[in-house]
């Protein structure tokens, strides 16, 4: 099975869950989830995956959480031209801008966010988002 790493950054364990369903969508496609936090990888080393997720809640103002998350993405930027990304998150308020800003800054740089848009949940992900990951994460592991 080859791996598909899942990075995310998580305050109350809403994008853990999420992060959580999506692996398990990706091992019930065949492929093995590298579940883990941001803190806990550098940009780099995603640089040579085609295909991975990224998780994060809205913070603040709709922006990524500033400390880790942030200046992950920003190292990003710089090779993610050709790559597949999910991205997903959950917010506690907002019309989910900071989501919506995510998708379009990876896209100027290259990347494509698989299933068009990021999944979103308001506060804890229900049933049907949680069905929503499973199936992104079926579809990543399939790419």
């Amino acid at each position: 099975m080859s791996k598909i790493y899942v990075v995310y950054w998580s305050g109350t364990g809403n994008t853990k869950a999420m992060a959580e369903k999506l692996g398990e969508g990706i091992t019930a496609g065949g492929k093995d989830p590298e579940i883990t936090e941001v803190d806990r990888i550098k940009a780099e080393g995603l640089k040579d995956e085609p295909v991975f997720a990224l998780g994060c809640p809205s913070m603040g103002a709709e922006v990524l959480e500033e400390e880790s998350m942030e200046p992950f993405v920003a190292d990003l930027e710089q090779f993610v031209q050709g790559k597949k990304i999910a991205l997903f998150g959950s917010y506690g308020w907002g019309n989910c801008e900071w989501m919506r800003d995510w998708e379009e800054r990876l896209r100027n740089s290259g990347a494509e966010i698989v299933g068009g848009e990021g999944i979103t949940c308001l506060n804890e992900p229900e049933e049907d988002t949680l069905s929503a990951l499973y199936d992104l994460g079926k579809k990543l592991a399939e790419l």
